[in-house]
């Protein structure tokens, strides 16, 4: 019984270390989250983004992926920004970043973000209020990815990358299998900044068959 006590003991501590580090990492860095490192992660080896992007960055409060993209695609590059929370004013010094007030379930395409242009690659760090309850939340979780799969048509243009966050279960394993007939390559990654005991993930699609 000691052993076992022990041995979550030291656990609990590694992940509150992981935590640590990537929060005061963040902060020194002037990133507005440690989700940041996920990204740069997914990035660094997928090679994502490229120079004058435009990118969709669907929940993207508090902002650290926004940031992170509106450094990457350079100031003739487009970071749209939208999220149900009020606009985060911390992020609009960047001439590149347009942010919206906008639930991900009212948006049917680039006209409801004043856009007048497909996106070349759509990003969703976005989670659902959690409940406590495992089933539910996976749920309420593989709902909005299905909302983002359902408009990809009108945002994401041909050729196109996706991320999104999930949380894991069996229905998210079996809906990413769907994906291969929208992606020519679907790949998952659990970033090195994700705690230990999360159950998120994130999904990558690339060149998006439109």
């Amino acid at each position: 019984m000691f052993f076992y006590r022990k041995f979550f003991q030291i656990k609990e501590v590694m992940t509150f270390k992981v935590k640590d580090h990537y929060f005061k990492k963040a902060k020194k860095e002037n990133f507005l989250a440690r989700s940041i490192y996920k990204l740069e992660e997914i990035d660094k080896k997928h090679k994502i983004f490229n120079k004058e992007d435009k990118v969709l960055d669907l929940g993207y409060h508090p902002g650290s992926w926004t940031q992170y993209v509106s450094g990457v695609v350079g100031e003739n590059g487009i970071v749209v920004g939208a999220d149900i929370k009020p606009v985060n004013k911390k992020l609009l010094g960047p001439k590149n970043i347009f942010l919206h007030e906008k639930d991900v379930f009212d948006i049917s395409g680039p006209e409801d973000l004043d856009c007048s242009e497909l996106f070349d690659v759509v990003i969703s760090d976005m989670a659902p209020n959690t409940t406590g309850v495992k089933s539910v939340d996976q749920d309420r979780s593989l709902a909005l990815i299905e909302k983002i799969i359902e408009i990809l048509p009108a945002t994401l243009k041909p050729n196109g990358h996706l991320i999104f966050k999930i949380f894991d279960s069996n229905d998210a394993q079996n809906f990413i299998r769907t994906l291969n007939q929208y992606f020519e390559k679907v790949s998952k990654l659990k970033p090195k900044s994700t705690r230990s005991v999360s159950k998120e993930f994130f999904v990558i699609g690339m060149k998006y068959k439109a």
